[in-house]
């Protein structure tokens, strides 16, 4: 059996790291989607593709989830999406480096659906903290770990 190369999926749009993101694929010769719902300018490198979806609900999410399997990173905010891709194997981690887990996506997504139910009643009317640098940091030794975890698991 034959492993997939790792590669790394950004769920781009909104997505705060992309910078960081090519810096660490750059380092290890790591294949990069990044995914979006309309063109965005990116690094004309030939381990950087572009992939424009439409844009339908979700069309960014399910062509990542429908993709990602072990040896699959995915960046995103975005918990059902997290959800998705965690149940496929892949390693999930968010913008501020937080990895997504089997053990903390269900919390992620209730806590997620509670946030969403006080907004739309008006309880809260406040989104996300700032990014931060320190996100920004956290995210870039969150990558570095997660790849060479995986470049270990595979004897790379």
């Amino acid at each position: 059996m034959t492993l997939a190369p790792i590669a790394i999926y950004v769920d781009a749009d909104a997505c705060p790291v992309k910078d960081e993101t090519f810096r660490v694929a750059a380092r290890y010769g790591l294949h990069v989607f990044v995914v979006s719902n309309s063109f965005m300018n990116l690094p004309r490198e030939p381990w950087i593709e572009r992939v424009v979806v439409s844009d339908g609900f979700d069309a960014a999410d399910d062509w990542i989830a429908e993709r990602v399997g072990p040896g699959a990173i995915v960046i995103t905010a975005d918990v059902p999406l997290a959800s998705r891709c965690v149940k496929a194997g892949a390693s999930v981690l968010a913008p501020t480096g937080k990895p997504f887990t089997d053990s903390s996506v269900g919390m992620a997504l209730a806590t997620r659906n509670l946030m969403q139910d006080l907004r739309e009643s008006g309880l809260i009317t406040g989104g996300p903290k700032p990014f931060s640098r320190q996100d920004r940091s956290a995210f870039l030794g969150a990558l570095d770990r997660a790849v060479v975890r995986l470049r270990r698991e595979r004897g790379l």
